[in-house]
């Protein structure tokens, strides 16, 4: 039986250790010392068992690979037992190549597009992007349909900018031990913090033109 468990959770079991929840799932980067190795483990997690009836995402570069775990159904995308269950398999498998998780190397992005009425817009995006509504949450998420693009969230925004304009910023998901040093370096570089009231969940920060991102994490969000 599968069930499911939340971010904190899963992060916190045993043999989870490499392994960070982030907004589209659970990643684990692994440093690898050439492209032959990482395809020597990437076949490594083709041979587990049963791991086509769940399979993983995986990025492979010569310097690394990134896998990532998430389990979607009608109404709910996140984390379950299965997941744990597969993570647990690749962290063995990697330890069995002599690879070392890094999991600083592990963020998502998302854009986030705003406007007072985010059901005229998604038309425009989902037809300029060759993107999907997202399973778990249609009228709000578009999502790349080969998993290979940045999500888009569109976010009711309470009334127009001051030009009658829509807003449009990005968030970056970073693990929680992660974001502080990294909110750091964003305001050494010339950086200001909008908004900290939704910490530890984000923070929205502007550059000097009033841009703005958020340095965002699972924290907070079970």
């Amino acid at each position: 039986m599968t069930d499911q468990i939340t971010p904190s959770k899963f992060e916190e079991s045993p043999g989870a250790e490499d392994w960070r929840v982030v907004s589209d799932g659970a990643h684990a980067f692994y440093r690898t010392d050439s492209m032959v190795t990482a395809a020597r483990f990437v076949q490594a997690i083709s041979e587990l068992p049963d791991i086509d009836s769940h399979p993983p995402d995986i990025d492979v570069r010569p310097g690394g690979v990134t896998v990532r775990l998430i389990t979607f159904t009608s109404d709910f995308g996140g984390m379950t037992t299965r997941d744990l269950e597969i993570a647990r398999q690749i962290s063995a498998a990697a330890k069995k190549l002599g690879l070392a998780a890094d999991p600083s190397a592990v963020q998502s992005l998302i854009i986030i597009p705003g406007w007072t009425a985010p059901a005229e817009v998604i038309p425009f995006w989902r037809a300029m992007l060759g993107y999907v509504p997202r399973i778990d949450s249609p009228d709000e998420d578009l999502v790349d349909p080969h998993n290979r693009g940045t999500g888009f969230w569109f976010e009711q925004m309470d009334e127009p900018r001051p030009d009658g304009g829509g807003a449009i910023h990005i968030a970056i998901f970073v693990p929680y031990e992660l974001a502080e040093a990294r909110i750091a370096a964003a305001l050494a570089a010339g950086g200001r913090m909008v908004r900290d009231q939704f910490a530890p969940r984000w923070w929205t920060l502007a550059d000097a033109a009033g841009n703005e991102a958020d340095i965002a994490t699972t924290k907070g969000r079970d």
